[in-house]
């Protein structure tokens, strides 16, 4: 009898530890797309990463031109987007703030246009795909359009996500002649070199930096759940770095590509470890921030540039 007692005793003290191990687990639903810059992400689910970290998260595919409305609605409390949107999010007033920096664009975005169409210049008067106003690809346009000496009046824009706008692009039934995409679905446009070329990129063109962000009552309320988020991320390059084929196995499944597929895809992207975001979030994003501010207020995307654009990132997360 005593024996039993004792393990039934023990059996209770397991299932309340369990209990309460499950009971610390902080749930946040994240948002984000189907590229290839946030598959760390979803690395992180699969592999049990974010699990060790105390989180119970869930990952939901949004489209860039929705994410924001899902965070207003509570549906996500975080989300993975391109630097300049979370400047979009809160002067439309959805307050968020920038954690970690995933990545930076070296190649992975860009526009591609048909033969005859040799560089930028030569898009006007031209019918771009590009995605809705508020999303990275609308404001590279934007971006790389006024580097050359023209702005979107110059050109006809056709709203088109990147999928649609590489796979319209290719099929040649479109009328487009041009279209701004980004990886994996780029990939797709190199692989038919006879449909056209790349004429711009986010290589040559410095302005795709994908960050991490939350709102910020997530972050007051749960400061470590903000920590652990953070040093998953970190944990999820290592493991792309110690074992390769299961990462990009994982992360290639989760965005329709083999592992070589993926390797490839992810070879024209700049991960960035804690230190490039230590200097990223000292000086680099303020700098990027400002210029980006005024194009997006240019060309009508937000009404008003926010009065404080440091407020929207918060770089405590990332100390050791």
């Amino acid at each position: 009898m005593t024996i039993m007692k004792h393990t039934l005793i023990s059996l209770s003290l397991a299932i309340g530890l369990a209990g309460t191990a499950q009971a610390q687990e902080t749930k946040v639903a994240i948002g984000i797309s189907g590229w290839t810059g946030y598959a760390p992400l979803v690395l992180a689910l699969e592999t049990g990463i974010f699990k060790q970290n105390g989180l119970d998260v869930s990952i939901r595919k949004i489209p860039q031109k929705e994410r924001h409305l899902a965070i207003a609605s509570g549906d996500i409390q975080c989300a993975a987007t391109s630097t300049e949107t979370w400047i979009v999010w809160n002067a439309n007033g959805v307050p968020t703030i920038q954690i970690f920096k995933m990545d930076q664009g070296m190649g992975a975005d860009g526009i591609v246009a048909r033969p005859g169409i040799e560089k930028v210049t030569d898009l006007k008067g031209k019918t771009v795909g590009v995605s809705a106003p508020g999303t990275n690809p609308y404001f590279s346009l934007a971006w790389i359009l006024k580097k050359n000496g023209l702005s979107l009046k110059d050109v006809k824009t056709v709203t088109l996500e990147p999928a649609q706008a590489a796979n319209t692009f290719i099929t040649g039934r479109s009328g487009l002649d041009a279209a701004v995409t980004y990886e994996p679905y780029l990939g797709m446009v190199r692989q038919k070199p006879d449909a056209g070329k790349l004429i711009a990129d986010s290589e040559e063109y410095k302005m795709v930096f994908d960050t991490f962000g939350c709102t910020p009552e997530f972050l007051k309320e749960h400061p470590e759940a903000a920590k652990g988020l953070t040093e998953s991320f970190f944990q999820a390059l290592e493991l792309m770095e110690t074992d390769k084929t299961r990462a990009f196995t994982i992360m290639g499944k989760d965005v329709k590509q083999t592992a070589e597929q993926f390797e490839e895809s992810q070879s024209k992207i700049k991960w960035a470890d804690r230190e490039d975001n230590r200097k990223f979030f000292n000086g680099e994003l303020q700098a990027f921030n400002k210029e980006a501010a005024v194009l997006l207020h240019e060309v009508g995307v937000i009404r008003a540039i926010p009065n404080d654009l440091d407020s929207l990132y918060d770089g405590q997360f990332l100390e050791d």
